[in-house]
């Protein structure tokens, strides 16, 4: 099945990713990241269960290892040295650990002293680390997403070094800020977040200061509930989980396509986004959650549903 429209077209396979066919499997409820591998292989999590599962090229699982984590509802993949880390940022424990590609825990991020959490909570969802191999210093940020709606910034040893939370600039304070990319095809490098509440992408530099927001309110309303990133040549792939779509972005933050677009599928489906698969649409999301995407400009989609849904979008040459 193609959807999409001109240079933004893609064949849906539909539930591509061979998830094991278990009783745990199909009633779990899947809410996690997926990211992919140097070596193509497309890494993400278990419905139900505190497993790392990886995916060959074709969909089928080459492997997998329990976690100490209980939920990788953000997952990042970084490279250092030659060797591939995860990241991962655990909403349910409120932990975020950076693991070997077989689960080895190498480091782990400690949440901030602030007031804040006197009686807030902290629940984290994703994490972005300014790469040295892409001319960064290792900076990594971590978005507290369903816990107060922060922004955390540590150095590469793990030290705090500023926290934010949307009134430092006119976006006004993030309402669950799910997602974190940073975007280092510019001279300046650029922190992406996902201010999903707000249906607005906000932008800071990594120095925590606020340059702009867009996608919703001053007569752009073309953003609904941006979720997370991925990004392939110059485009933002941008995961919508109210919207039930994926927005691409051009390297001015215009947006150029949506895919797979099934409006007012949170209004329409009750329970929504744990619906039964009988509601499920090939070729049109129900609650896009983690996204990818390989080498190639493939992309890859975790939706947030009871027994879960990884489906590839592969695109048209």
């Amino acid at each position: 099945m193609r959807i999409g429209t001109g240079e933004h077209t893609y064949e849906w396979t539909e539930k591509w990713a061979e998830i094991p066919d278990t009783q745990s499997a199909r009633e779990g409820w899947a809410h996690h990241g997926i990211v992919v591998s140097n070596t193509g292989n497309v890494i993400s999590f278990h419905q139900a269960e505190p497993t790392v599962l990886i995916f060959d090229g074709d969909g089928s699982l080459v492997d997998s290892w329990e976690a100490t984590v209980q939920n990788a509802h953000g997952m990042t993949l970084v490279e250092e040295g030659g060797e591939e880390f995860l990241w991962l940022a655990d909403n349910l424990s409120a932990q975020v650990v950076k693991t070997t590609l077989d689960g080895q825990v190498v480091m782990s991020i400690e949440r901030p002293d602030l007031e804040v959490y006197r009686e807030g909570k902290y629940s984290p969802t994703d994490v972005a680390v300014y790469e040295e191999r892409n001319g960064g210093n290792g900076d990594i940020i971590v978005t507290d997403g369903y816990g107060s709606s922060y922004i955390h910034h540590y150095d590469k040893d793990g030290n705090h070094l500023r926290s934010l939370n949307g009134t430092e600039g006119d976006g006004g304070h993030f309402a669950t800020p799910h997602g974190v990319w940073i975007n280092t095809r510019k001279p300046d490098a650029e922190l992406y977040i996902a201010d999903r509440s707000n249906g607005q992408i906000q932008v800071y530099g990594l120095d925590g200061k606020f340059s702009r927001a867009f996608g919703t309110g001053g007569g752009q309303d073309w953003l609904h509930s941006p979720s997370g990133f991925a990004a392939w040549s110059e485009y933002l792939i941008v995961a919508e989980l109210r919207g039930s779509r994926v927005t691409l972005l051009d390297a001015e933050d215009n947006p150029v396509a949506y895919i797979g677009e099934n409006t007012g599928a949170f209004k329409l489906n009750e329970g929504w986004p744990n619906v039964s698969h009988e509601t499920l649409i090939a070729g049109k999301f129900s609650s896009p959650h983690g996204i990818a995407s390989d080498s190639d400009g493939n992309i890859y989609v975790a939706e947030w549903l009871v027994g879960g849904r990884i489906n590839k979008l592969t695109r048209s040459s």
